[in-house]
């Protein structure tokens, strides 16, 4: 059972030593992808679940509608791509930035994402770097290490992850700097305007609307 509200020491230096890894300064190659779609939901949109419990599958046709842009890293950097990725549902809004490593030997990725409850447009949460909420480490023959904001019983007082908040801070900036470098808050909008035309024209959204160079495993 994950403890991903109070990671270990150690693990939290993992964390730490991951987040640090990401470049500031990235250099891109030419390969790049810009998606859009819509998938009926039969789990929660959000892609990566806080507190480690993952609901039941729902018989209810709700959906999400979700954007996706990824880009590859040029052949000298530790990761070989970094994926951005926007869903909307009825419910809730959110954000998941995924690093993956070129030759994985301990870490395989890293994958941050935050979320807000309140829907509205996406451009109006793009305005702002919502807080982090969620960072894993999927690692290669071992389990994953996973740090996730997580509130109180009902009725409790939420426990005190303040010797968190660097980590938190951290990812925080990382994905507020490759929202611009991805050029979100202009290709997002965008993206989810397209998908709006198509319903009011009676056509189902495509999964894949720009076919990357390699398909993405």
């Amino acid at each position: 059972m994950l403890n991903v509200c109070s990671p270990s020491a150690d693990e939290q230096k993992e964390i730490a030593a991951a987040l640090d890894k990401v470049p500031r300064e990235p250099l891109f190659g030419l390969d790049f992808e810009v998606d859009r779609g819509r998938s009926i939901l039969e789990t929660p949109a959000g892609l990566l679940q806080s507190g480690g419990k993952v609901p039941a599958p729902s018989d209810s046709k709700d959906t999400a509608d979700w954007v996706r842009i990824r880009r590859e890293y040029a052949v000298q950097a530790m990761f070989s791509s970094v994926q951005y990725s926007f869903s909307k549902d009825a419910e809730s809004m959110n954000e998941t930035m995924v690093f993956r490593v070129r030759d994985p030997k301990d870490l395989m990725e890293l994958s941050i994402e935050d979320s807000a409850s309140a829907v509205t447009a996406p451009a109006a949460m793009l305005a702002t770097d919502t807080p982090a909420s969620h960072i894993k480490l999927e690692r290669f023959g071992k389990s994953s290490i996973v740090l996730a904001r997580c509130s109180g019983a009902p009725g409790g007082p939420a426990p005190d992850q303040s010797v968190y908040e660097p980590l938190f801070r951290h990812a925080t900036a990382i994905v507020a700097r490759y929202r611009s470098l991805l050029r979100a808050r202009e290709l997002v909008p965008g993206e989810f305007s397209r998908i709006a035309e198509m319903e009011g024209h009676g056509v189902r959204p495509a999964s894949k609307m720009r076919k990357p160079a390699h398909p993405q495993k």
